[in-house]
């Protein structure tokens, strides 16, 4: 029989091991992209040579046996579930049942996430299953490389972000200034009215957002800042928004700096050497260049002009103090990076390209597409305007 995923049952081969078992609920992204089902409570996958097993709580069985990826689906109910609440309490009544579900499938050994549950994996061991953890991450390595599905999910996402995007830009643009303040509507325009536009407008297209980040002024130069208070005239405004898809829970991710009126001689300047950096990445980018080797020339950009980068202090406040960009998928950040000790970039890749420049108490700027590794080179995923957005 093929198997469905030749480079996981090559790993199975090499560790020795009968499985690969996921014990964990539906939002657990390498369980949803193994088992193909989606569900609140958790559940069981098992991956065999060419094909996937689920044990499944009787309740998710309907939808687990028409919606999931799975040859077979049972239910924990098959293994005397309730008999084992009774008899064991819940919090063992559901390894339990594991044991008895792997050995009814003639599994002595399971590699097994990082992420295992300790309990479940110590009653494996009770019942004389060996569990072997995997450290490489396997399920994130097959999942970085897209299929030509997943890629169009990405690219729906995306486009529903630009959309994002742009009603945040217009909301700048039409605001008027007071005494240095974004006045909007006669209010003041502020980070926090910014992003309840984004969310809102991203929730009635289908798509979720914990959070995004409009942060401007010196949060600008705070990483991961989401923003907060008045926008103020002259000051470059970071919006960051990486919004899921409800339907595929596909991401999608994208970075534009805004300044209301004429920016200062210094943003203007880091943003085009942000342009630069971002264009230097772009022309490394193609099968075969490692994740560090976009990384180094992006660095090299950067500090040829001066500027600190990680790579030549570790604990640098200013200048260039994040990686190059990380993959995209049914995560807002897996595999594979733009950073050192990053492998080979792969056909079929999605990364993030986000260089940047920051400088504590004054601000930052940072550019951000999504990037596809084709056979040939790269295509960028993104179609917003990328320079420096005056509005």
């Amino acid at each position: 029989m093929t198997s469905v995923y030749p480079q996981l049952t090559t790993f199975l081969k090499e560790a020795g091991t009968d499985g690969y078992l996921i014990d964990a609920d539906g939002e657990d992204s390498n369980q949803l992209y193994l088992s193909g089902f989606h569900a609140m409570g958790d559940f069981l996958t098992l991956y065999t040579d060419g094909e996937i097993q689920l044990l499944v709580p009787d309740l998710a069985y309907p939808r687990a046996s028409t919606d999931s990826n799975a040859a077979t689906v049972q239910r924990f109910s098959e293994y005397d579930y309730g008999d084992k609440v009774i008899e064991h309490g819940p919090q063992k009544a559901g390894p339990l049942a594991a044991a008895a579900f792997l050995a009814d499938h003639g599994i002595d050994a399971v590699s097994v996430p990082m992420s295992f549950p300790n309990g479940t994996a110590d009653i494996l061991r009770d019942h004389g299953i060996e569990i072997a953890t995997d450290y490489d991450n396997i399920i994130a390595q097959v999942r970085a490389v897209k299929t030509d599905e997943e890629i169009d999910c990405i690219r729906e996402t995306q486009r529903a972000n630009e959309n994002a995007m742009a009603v945040a830009e217009t909301m700048l643009e039409s605001a008027t200034v007071d005494d240095g303040i974004l006045y909007l509507d006669g209010e003041v325009l502020t980070s926090e009215r910014v992003r309840r536009d984004i969310e809102m407008t991203l929730l009635e297209d289908g798509y979720s957002l914990d959070e995004c980040f409009v942060a401007s002024g010196p949060e600008g130069a705070k990483s991961h800042a989401v923003g907060s208070g008045p926008i103020e005239t002259g000051d470059p405004i970071i919006v960051d928004i990486f919004p899921c898809s409800k339907e595929t829970r596909y991401f999608a991710d994208m970075t534009r700096t805004f300044v209301k009126g004429s920016p200062d001689s210094k943003i203007q300047d880091w943003y085009d050497l942000t342009r630069e950096a971002f264009e230097t990445a772009l022309e490394m980018i193609q099968p075969g260049v490692t994740g560090e080797e976009v990384h180094e020339a992006v660095c090299d950009v950067f500090e040829r002009e001066g500027y600190p980068t990680l790579r030549t202090d570790e604990s640098a406040e200013d200048g260039f103090i994040s990686t190059t960009g990380h993959g995209v998928g049914l995560d807002v950040h897996e595999l594979p990076k733009l950073s050192w000790g990053s492998g080979e970039l792969q056909p079929g890749h999605v990364v993030t390209v986000e260089p940047g420049l920051y400088e504590q108490g004054a601000g930052g700027v940072r550019l951000e597409d999504l990037i596809l590794v084709t056979e040939l080179g790269c295509e960028n995923l993104t179609d917003y305007p990328q320079d420096l957005r005056l509005v």
